[in-house]
């Protein structure tokens, strides 16, 4: 009796789920792994914290209050500052400004990263200008971007977009620059257009870059997002620093200030997620 083509027999069978099983087990304990590294890293965290902040409290009691605080002052403030809505009055209008200056800055900054990268000539025309301006401190930009446009919200808009705008267009730019010329090679080879270069190879050559960007982005972002409360209208979560700071409410004080590290914190986190959803290739050797 003749096995037909395309038949399998029970050994090939066999065979397929043998390998099926050993992937599975396989896939199980990579899982487990990752689970049991994921565990490590929150206790490792958890202790660090916890020995932080026995260390501040006790440096606190050897340290003069109106110069210094601890952690426990701290928390019976942000409880009182919450409670009151005190904290989110300030917190309210700078994160609108953070959100709307991010946005323009993230945008702007990509289209112009991808046009000076591809272009040549929009490269030798304007790319001068990108150094000039990013050689100057944004700093002593801010007096003349509040003579221009005022002390309300759209000065601090501005004053947030020139913080961000840099880190997105020069890491979008480095982005496209570093594309491997094989692959743009192979692709011309393959009668691609231009459309189909930028998104096939160009853009996801240059996420893992764009993505860093964002991430330095929001470091900046938020350092403008003070300095605007602090050059221009008497409002935002930076005035409220400078306020209980010049009261000597150094408890009070410290409550805006971590919350600034804990919003930092909280959206680097939600870059590296969106980076593992968009570009999983970048992040397949970090820790959680």
């Amino acid at each position: 009796m003749t096995v037909q083509a395309g038949s399998r027999g029970p050994s090939s069978m066999a065979a397929g789920d043998d390998a099926s099983d050993d992937k599975a087990r396989a896939q199980q304990v990579a899982v487990r792994r990752r689970r049991r590294q994921f565990l490590l890293n929150i206790a490792i965290r958890a202790v660090s914290v916890t020995i932080v902040l026995l260390l501040w409290e006790q440096l606190g009691d050897h340290v003069d209050a109106a110069l210094f605080t601890k952690p426990s002052l701290i928390a019976v403030a942000a409880v009182d500052m919450i409670g009151s809505g005190e904290l989110w009055s300030f917190l309210a209008p700078s994160l609108v400004v953070l959100a709307v200056g991010l946005t323009l800055a993230s945008a702007i900054g990509v289209v112009t990263g991808l046009l000076l990268a591809r272009f040549w000539i929009v490269d030798v025309a304007l790319g001068v200008y990108i150094t000039f301006l990013y050689s100057i401190p944004s700093v002593a930009l801010v007096p003349l971007i509040v003579l221009w446009a005022g002390y309300e919200t759209t000065a601090k808009i501005v004053i947030l977009f020139m913080f961000a705008f840099f880190p997105m267009a020069i890491n979008t730019y480095q982005g496209v620059k570093n594309v491997d010329s094989t692959l743009l090679e192979v692709g011309r080879a393959f009668r691609c257009s231009e459309r189909q270069l930028w998104i096939n190879i160009v853009l996801p050559g240059a996420l893992p870059f764009i993505v860093t960007g964002l991430r330095l982005a929001v470091g900046r972002g938020l350092i403008g997002m003070v300095l605007a409360d602090l050059y221009t209208a008497i409002s935002g979560i930076g005035y409220l620093i400078v306020r209980t700071a010049s009261t000597f409410q150094v408890d009070r004080m410290f409550v805006p200030i971590v919350t600034l590290g804990l919003l930092g914190v909280t959206l680097t986190a939600l870059l590296r997620l969106l980076e593992r959803s968009v570009a999983p290739w970048t992040s397949a050797g970090e820790q959680d």
